[in-house]
């Protein structure tokens, strides 16, 4: 008895090697394929974003799973057993990339969807529910200026301002894009689902976590609890007097680089207390500059541009933020003599995971590694949309160092394969 028990452990072992073996491959493969001068490169609604579907499809099909396409040129992979299946979860993430980016933002929840289909393809794991793994374009704002345009696209919420929007390199019209990869445009103008929804009872995505909470925390993966929404004001301008700096006193001066500061402090501050208090927040000021042409060592600088991110996984939060931020601002103002002018806001709203697969996930991932870790998502995803549209969705976050969007991106196969093991374990419980 002891020697089958060792063979059995053995066999499982080779398994796994296997399997992550499998997985390598795939990741290396298309990181060949779409290799730029840094990184990889795949544009959305591009040839080379068609060329990594194709790779995909060619090894879902040696894998005996089925492989179909959607209206909007997704792909859907399943086992030949749920091609037909009314009701069905769905892993799924997008395989295009930013300019120069990363290899396994967005790719690795495709590839990790395949993974669960192929497990139970070899007989290696027993889905008790039909699975669909989907592979969708277009989800960086890189190219067009807006995101998540594949899964907009899919669920009727694409805006006219989007669908018309120009790509960033030959400026051509998304819409333009569209037709020229023989997508039928018109329901999209229409606002209208080009997929039917009522069939997926979840949707559930994949991803490398984009900071660093999990490498910090030594866990190989997470649950997300939410994605955060923000307000973000692109392109700020306080506005005060030219002065020489040695002969202008304090209280004569209107300076808005002082007039800067003293508002990212109060910021910092309030964002400060709110998680103090148990709030969610970040924010952030990632462009600040005086302008080059007129700024000098000796002078007081007349203007100052910056730019503000704001975030929370709570509307309410945010609502309050941007109060709380007119308030200051004009409260600063007074006192320095500057104005801020702030043009208008970019918003996009929260979207917290279904409660309940948060519950069972959380379970699952303490069954698969012993601690079962929540957390937010800063940035935006596919899943945000899926949630949005009514669609019960879930997440989980896989261990990555370096960030995202950048050729160090450095996710390691071992993490992935915990995050593999969580799905396919959800799914062989799942009723």
């Amino acid at each position: 008895m002891k020697h089958h028990s060792t063979e059995r452990a053995k066999n499982t072992e080779r398994a796994k090697d296997s399997a992550s073996d499998m997985a390598a491959q795939m990741f290396e493969d298309i990181r060949v394929l779409s290799q730029d001068e840094a990184g990889v490169s795949r544009p959305a609604f591009s040839a080379k974003e068609s060329e990594t579907l194709d790779y995909l499809a060619a090894r879902a099909r040696d894998e005996g799973l089925c492989v179909t396409e959607d209206a909007g040129k997704n792909l859907w992979f399943c086992l030949s057993e749920h091609q037909a299946a009314e009701s069905y979860t769905v892993i799924g993430s997008h395989v295009d990339s930013v300019p120069m980016g990363g290899n396994y933002d967005g790719l690795a929840g495709v590839i990790a969807g395949l993974m669960v289909l192929i497990e139970a393809c070899r007989g290696r794991r027993q889905l008790n529910k039909a699975v669909k793994v989907l592979a969708m374009r277009g989800e960086e704002s890189a190219w067009f200026g807006a995101c998540y345009l594949g899964s907009k696209m899919l669920t009727g919420s694409l805006p006219e301002g989007e669908f018309n929007a120009a790509h960033k390199g030959d400026g051509r019209a998304l819409n333009a894009h569209l037709a020229g990869l023989g997508i039928d445009i018109a329901p999209i103008a229409a606002q209208s689902p080009i997929f039917d929804l009522s069939g997926i009872d979840a949707y559930l995505e994949l991803h490398i976590e984009q900071g660093p909470l999990l490498v910090e925390r030594n866990l190989p993966a997470a649950v997300v609890t939410g994605i955060r929404g923000n307000f973000r004001y692109r392109d700020i301008h306080c506005i005060g007097q030219a002065g020489h700096s040695g002969a202008v006193p304090r209280a004569y001066r209107h300076d808005p680089v002082l007039a800067f500061a003293e508002l990212m402090h109060r910021l910092d501050g309030t964002w400060q207390h709110l998680l103090n208090t148990g709030q969610d927040l970040v924010l952030t000021s990632g462009v600040v500059g005086t302008d080059p042409n007129r700024h000098a060592i000796a002078r007081i600088p007349d203007e100052i541009g910056f730019s503000l991110d704001v975030r929370s996984q709570d509307a309410d939060t945010l609502e309050q933020m941007r109060e709380y931020l007119t308030d200051e601002m004009d409260d600063i103002a007074r006192s320095r003599g500057v104005t801020f002018e702030v043009g208008a806001p970019v918003a996009v709203a929260p979207a917290l995971m279904d409660p309940t697969l948060v519950d069972v996930l959380t379970q699952v991932m303490d069954q698969v590694t012993g601690e079962g870790f929540k957390m937010a998502s800063g940035g935006g995803h596919d899943a945000a949309i899926f949630a949005q549209a009514g669609v019960p969705s879930g997440m989980i976050f896989v261990r990555n160092r370096n960030g995202s969007h950048n050729p160090d991106e450095a996710m390691e196969i071992a993490d992935f394969m915990v995050g593999v093991d969580i799905l396919s374990t959800y799914m062989e419980a799942a009723s």
